[in-house]
């Protein structure tokens, strides 16, 4: 659920990966989106509220989930809701105040769906390959860095 950043390092390839990470994330541990994240094209990183790092196992499922999803090439797409509606199944809390009454829900397939105001990729297939780079554990914050070696 980010702005869009009219800045260079701006990638719809990283910022799409950032949903399927997201998700994969609520799949495996139940924790809930990220609360905070910094997507740039070099390298990414996403905060979530957890009480651990992850293990070398997790960081490896991880990966091999979001590079599955990656390689589905399932279409990436924008649905419009009003805000009350929106209120009923997503967490609003980081969309920009100017989102206004009709929300953007980016869709990944079936696999996810999200209130977002940035660009994306038409198909995950366009994102490449996904990898973490490394991982943090510091006062309940757990920090997922990741980058997209191919691009």
């Amino acid at each position: 659920m980010n702005e869009v950043k009219s800045n260079k390092n701006y990638d719809p390839r990283m910022h799409s990966a950032e949903h399927i990470l997201n998700q994969t994330m609520v799949r495996m541990f139940n924790r809930g989106r990220s609360f905070s994240n910094h997507i740039e094209k070099k390298k990414s990183k996403c905060d979530y509220h957890f009480d651990r790092n992850l293990t070398e196992e997790e960081i490896q499922e991880i990966n091999k989930k979001v590079n599955e999803i990656i390689q589905s090439d399932l279409p990436v797409y924008e649905e419009f809701i009003n805000r009350a509606e929106a209120e009923k199944f997503y967490q609003l809390s980081q969309l920009p105040e100017e989102a206004g009454e009709t929300i953007r829900i980016i869709k990944i397939g079936d696999y996810d769906a999200c209130p977002c105001s940035g660009m994306h990729v038409k198909s995950t297939k366009e994102i490449g390959k996904f990898q973490i780079i490394s991982t943090s554990f510091e006062d309940g914050v757990l920090r997922v860095r990741f980058k997209l070696p191919n691009g």
